[in-house]
């Protein structure tokens, strides 16, 4: 019996998929953060011609 939940529970995948899915996430965070800086002064100059032909 017990070298039977052993068995079971070296074979079990659980663990390694929500770790699989963190690091996707992390993984997806880590570009998001990227593009955003890489495209930061870029909007920020956008949004500031907005507001420009907006306020006048």
């Amino acid at each position: 019996m017990v070298i039977e939940k052993m068995r079971s529970w070296v074979s079990s995948e659980n663990g390694a998929t929500a770790i699989e899915y963190g690091l996707i996430a992390a993984g997806i965070s880590v570009a998001i953060a990227a593009v955003v800086w890489a495209l930061g002064d870029d909007l920020l100059a956008l949004f500031t011609q907005i507001e420009t032909a907006l306020a006048g």
